[in-house]
């Protein structure tokens, strides 16, 4: 047993070793509370650029505050868990029309149960080790900040794409954290950005969400196009979204620091009905049961049916115009949902054919 008072900087240490083992990249314990992110965020907010997303602006500083989320709170440990599939040869997808691009992380099953897993691991083995102690497991699961605390948990910065970018890893990772009321000792912040002159990021952006430097304007961005937003596409957005039909790397892709992003040895984050390889046709003729057993274990899953036929409507419609997208699209042009039609109809009169 370690006794947490009198070696608080042996069970930190041993913490980090037992994170370690159970598949998280890297440990870092940070104080609970982020900062100047907490005015950061608010800017954010009163911009509007959440769009939809009301649970930004719910649970008020329960969000910024970790101890009035969670009572007794006094420290965080937040863990990394790279996510690069191996070999998916996704960068060349973006070029070819046809085909549909998935975000990598979604190429595999659904991080948060893997996670949360191995966070109650976590805790388990810390416990066996001092015995009964106050926590909770948190995996983009609740109000938390969390790429605030590990920046403060010296787990990398916030590059100016506003991903969590680490020097030795890139930014193609999960995060997820214990909050404890465990007084240990905490690692040294990263808070300063490595980014340089460097714009890749905001200058690839195919809708143009980057307001600027660290500022995302959700309501143009593509995940958020994509995952969030329930309704109707923008129209105008819709030329600009390519192929992508479920989020979108092109702001990690053009990061110099990914080049020391290494492939994950989780086989869980391995493409799954080989979605790393699929065209826009075969995944818009899946109907909702082929979707629902496909998507199964998926973060895929979460946007429905609905809306994964929006999607991919949008893909088609701007695709290379062949009869096999033609005959796709024409194959739901009586669709019961309204939104579905009105983007097929939409992408149809992209290709020159009456809806």
């Amino acid at each position: 047993m370690i006794d947490a008072t009198a070696n608080p900087d042996q069970l930190a240490e041993r913490i980090r070793e037992l994170g370690q083992e159970l598949g998280f990249q890297q440990v870092g314990i940070s104080a609970a509370h982020i900062g100047e992110h907490e005015e950061r965020l608010n800017d954010w907010l009163d911009a509007g650029y959440q769009g939809e997303m009301q649970w930004m602006e719910s649970h008020g500083s329960k969000r910024t505050r970790p101890a009035e989320l969670v009572p007794g709170t006094c420290r965080v440990i937040s863990v990394r868990m790279d996510y690069l599939p191996a070999d998916t040869a996704m960068a060349k997808r973006l070029k070819q029309s046809e085909h549909a691009y998935i975000s990598r992380y979604a190429l595999g099953r659904d991080y948060h149960k893997l996670m949360r897993r191995r966070l109650q691991q976590l805790a388990e083995r810390i416990q066996s080790l001092i015995g009964p102690f106050g926590y909770r497991a948190f995996v983009d699961s609740a109000p938390v900040m969390e790429r605030a605390l590990a920046t403060r948990a010296g787990l990398g910065w916030i590059g100016k794409n506003t991903m969590l970018i680490n020097p030795r890893a890139g930014s193609y990772f999960f995060l997820g954290e214990l909050f404890t009321d465990l007084p240990l000792p905490v690692d040294a912040p990263q808070e300063k950005e490595h980014c340089g002159s460097c714009t890749a990021c905001l200058e690839t952006c195919p809708t143009g969400a980057f307001v600027d430097a660290h500022v995302l304007d959700a309501r143009r961005c593509i995940s958020y196009l994509t995952i969030e937003l329930k309704g109707a596409i923008p129209p105008e957005l819709r030329p600009l979204m390519g192929n992508r039909v479920f989020g979108c790397d092109d702001c990690q892709m053009v990061c110099p620091w990914n080049k020391f992003a290494k492939p994950t040895g989780e086989t869980d984050f391995s493409p799954r009905h080989q979605l790393d390889q699929a065209t826009l046709t075969s995944l818009f003729l899946w109907d909702e049961d082929t979707f629902l057993r496909n998507t199964e274990g998926s973060p895929i899953r979460r946007i429905g049916h609905e809306r994964w036929l929006r999607n991919l409507a949008v893909g088609l419609g701007n695709a290379t115009t062949s009869i096999p997208v033609i005959e796709a699209l024409r194959a739901r042009a009586e669709h019961s949902s309204e939104m579905v039609r009105e983007h097929v109809q939409w992408a149809l009169q992209r290709h020159g054919e009456a809806p």
